[in-house]
């Protein structure tokens, strides 16, 4: 474990977004909880049961790894979805246990064929259509192959599932891409019923589609860093406010990062901190020794950049990120002492360090900010 940080999440914010969320889909759009790359950050031990504390019982992955912790950690049975990647046995196993999987390419589905006729068991995927983001999803020669397919061994598949991925639905660029790709989807939705084949749920829309592209949301709606308290891009935030009266953010951050002073130090003028000469210290300075580093998670593009907040004083980042510690200039904060509390992501008192604030000085997306937090850091949570 790593002891030099620690992640809270806050459960009243878990609340506050899934019941926003729930409440503009309506109750009929099935919410599922998309917690992949370890919950984007939060951590799935403690994220996913909160979600179904709060009424979630549908949850989507990538690996199937994250998928047996999903299973692992949750009280009730719930449907676990596995978007990526799964090998041979891995599609065994699913099967065995009822975890659904999608199914993008002709290799996948006779593997599941295969095993759940070994275990005269019923196989539950999604099959996913390619519909021009030209990554994963069965292209029309594969889909009519796959249903063929399907037909000749229905007794031991169940299609849970018809998707694809729109490609960009947070930005305005991608809009006639996405009208192309749901048109495309359509007709292979035609395809697949006039085969006497009903999916379960038909579904396309991430957080973003679902706000910006209503019609997409169908029967259910992956959402992912929506449910963390972020909005997929400023554009689907300006969306939403523009229909309302209030332009108050109705989600809530769940995730703080906090860790601690381990070092005071007095730098005289004229003396350089850190690796190399990126810092000089152009007066007499005193600095905070803090043990994070991109090692931790704290992206060395931070170096002389970042901000974190201590004593409730907003404090800059010093010198090279290093490995395993940071150093601050706390000159202007007089009762700074070791062990005091160093907030990276998050508030405190009156002021916060948003995730966005990481971004916009690293070029990185908040999801790969979030998603870079090591699993070993502890996790805990708090109303």
């Amino acid at each position: 474990m790593i002891d030099n940080s620690l992640i809270t999440l806050n459960e009243n914010a878990v609340k506050n977004n899934v019941a926003f969320i729930r409440k503009k889909l309506g109750g009929k759009i099935k919410i599922s909880a998309v917690v992949k790359a370890n919950a984007y950050g939060h951590g799935i031990e403690q994220i996913a049961p909160l979600f179904e504390k709060y009424g979630i019982e549908h949850y989507s992955v990538f690996y199937y790894s994250e998928a047996l912790r999903v299973y692992n950690c949750l009280e009730k049975p719930a449907t676990i979805m596995v978007m990526g990647w799964l090998c041979d046995e891995s599609i065994e196993d699913a099967i065995k246990k009822g975890i659904e999987f999608f199914v993008f390419n002709i290799e996948r589905l006779n593997a599941a064929i295969k095993y759940a006729k070994a275990h005269n068991l019923i196989a539950k995927i999604h099959l996913e259509a390619e519909t021009g983001m030209n990554r994963s999803g069965l292209n029309v020669d594969e889909f009519d192959q796959a249903i063929a397919a399907i037909k000749k061994n229905i007794e031991y598949i169940e299609i849970a599932g018809f998707c694809t991925h729109l490609s960009g639905a947070e930005s305005v660029s991608n809009h006639l891409r996405i009208q192309n790709q749901l048109k495309k989807y359509r007709k292979m939705l035609a395809t697949l019923e006039a085969n006497e084949m009903h999916p379960k749920y038909k579904h396309v829309a991430n957080s973003a589609a679902a706000f910006v592209y209503p019609k997409t949301r169908m029967d259910m709606v992956r959402v992912g860093i929506m449910l963390y308290g972020f909005w997929s891009s400023t554009e689907v935030f300006i969306h939403y406010i523009n229909s309302k009266k209030d332009n108050t953010n109705p989600l809530k951050r769940i995730l703080k990062w906090q860790s601690q002073i381990m070092a005071i130090k007095k730098v005289k003028s004229g003396e350089f901190v850190g690796y190399g000469i990126s810092y000089l210290a152009q007066s007499n300075i005193t600095t905070a020794l803090v043990p994070i580093g991109y090692y931790s998670g704290y992206s060395r593009s931070l170096s002389n950049k970042g901000r974190v907040l201590i004593c409730g004083c907003s404090c800059s980042i010093i010198g090279v990120v290093n490995m395993n510690m940071i150093i601050i200039d706390v000159s202007h904060v007089s009762d700074a002492k070791v062990s005091d509390e160093v907030v990276l992501i998050g508030n405190q008192g009156n002021l916060e360090i948003k995730v966005s604030a990481f971004s916009e000085i690293s070029d990185e997306l908040n999801y790969e900010i979030l998603a870079h937090l090591p699993e070993s850091i502890i996790r805990t949570v708090k109303k």
